[in-house]
């Protein structure tokens, strides 16, 4: 008779029972606390700092000092968890010898770039060194900026006719897209990098940064990267934004006709410092207006200051944008910039709430005055006298 054979089912099950032999025999050790409690360690050693305003709620404490809501924070992470765990750098440990959570290394970037500290004060407060902090704020900054590009985008023709709905009610303009304004980042540079270009009209270095926004505040297109020595007229004709409408495709949506059967296309809301244009609006000079005129000006200017209030807010937000920046690499730096203006989108779209008050309290370019571009296109400055003519009239 053959002798029985084992059987599969038989072979498994002592597997099984050895390795639950090997599992008893290791020696039980206190477990230490894990990388999912860096904000009770953060929170404890952060939260009563001298000489900082911390509120003692710890959800309002988070916003504090992130900017964000745990629940944004949470789908900040989800964005870039991918990156951050697939393209692990050498070094990124605590003080403790364990490697960072993707959630600590997001509250680490996401702190650098609110505070706008210097990586010794961010690194202090999370137990990490000064080239940790570089690190991780700079592959938090590329992964963002990839995963998330869908949060500034220009609307379809759907969201546009809401914006447009929204501005009107607003502010009484019909067909008004959005307003445009724009920034100085200051920064420092080595001797052998300055140059008049990016020296701006207040002796400044900087970088210019150009932004349009919708009736919430939220960036629709953005161009950063131009030296601050540059006007902000000639900014404008530098980015693609300027070639798309002058090309007709973008601000090409349906006219609207005025109850005088004038037609008003699409157009966004600028200040002075821009030229007038078919699709650039900006407001009549001060001097000698008439009634009309200076009806057009109030309504024009209230929905231009979104995009003064919007800088402001990202400004004042994102602190590293409003410090004087330490000899920062200038490829790098708009990357930077464009990651502030995804984080302010990303609030807005998340429905988490922008925290006025840490927004700048007077203007984001303070010292800076406009100035006037005299460029005018005849058919805005027919388009801006229908419009006053409308408002005059009281619709």
């Amino acid at each position: 008779m053959a002798p029985h054979k084992k059987s599969k089912k038989s072979k498994r099950e002592l597997k099984k029972l050895k390795k639950r032999k090997s599992i008893s025999t290791v020696v039980p050790v206190e477990p230490k606390a894990t990388e999912s409690d860096w904000w009770d360690t953060f929170w404890r050693k952060n939260s009563s700092s001298p000489g900082c305003s911390v509120p003692s709620d710890e959800a309002a404490g988070f916003k504090h000092f992130f900017r964000v809501s745990k629940n944004t924070f949470e789908y900040i992470c989800s964005l870039v968890r991918e990156d951050l765990i697939s393209r692990p750098p050498s070094g990124l440990i605590n003080i403790e010898g364990r490697l960072l959570s993707v959630e600590k290394q997001v509250a680490i970037a996401l702190r650098r770039l609110a505070s706008g500290e210097s990586q010794v004060s961010v690194g202090a407060a999370f137990g990490v060194g000064q080239s940790t902090v570089s690190q991780v704020t700079w592959r938090f900054i590329e992964a963002l900026e990839e995963r998330a590009k869908h949060h500034l985008k220009w609307p379809d023709s759907n969201k546009m006719e809401e914006i447009k709905s929204k501005f009107e009610a607003s502010f009484g303009l019909p067909n008004c897209c959005g307003a445009i304004d724009a920034t100085h980042i200051i920064m420092t540079l080595p001797a052998v990098q300055t140059s008049d270009d990016w020296c701006d009209p207040e002796s400044n270095y900087s970088m210019l940064l150009q932004g349009i926004v919708d009736h919430e505040m939220r960036f629709l297109d953005i161009v950063t990267g131009w030296p601050g020595g540059m006007t902000v007229s000639r900014l404008l004709k530098c980015t693609g934004f300027f070639k798309l409408c002058e090309g007709g495709e973008r601000l090409n949506g349906s006219v609207r006709t005025l109850p005088g059967g004038e037609d008003i296309r699409e157009f966004i809301a600028g200040g002075v410092s821009y030229p007038l244009l078919p699709w650039l609006i900006t407001p009549y000079e001060s001097n000698g207006l008439s009634a009309s005129m200076s009806t057009f000006n109030a309504m024009h200017e209230a929905a231009r200051l979104l995009a003064v209030r919007a800088f402001s807010q990202v400004k004042g937000s994102w602190r590293i944008l409003n410090k004087v920046m330490w000899r920062p690499d200038k490829r790098k730096l708009p990357s930077i910039i464009l990651v502030c203006c995804l984080l302010h989108n990303i609030v807005i779209d998340c429905g988490d709430n922008l925290l006025p008050d840490v927004a700048l309290s007077g203007h984001h370019d303070p010292g800076y005055g406009e100035q006037c571009c005299k460029l005018v296109d005849p058919l805005g400055r027919t388009m801006r006298e229908n419009l006053a003519k409308f408002f005059h009239q009281g619709k």
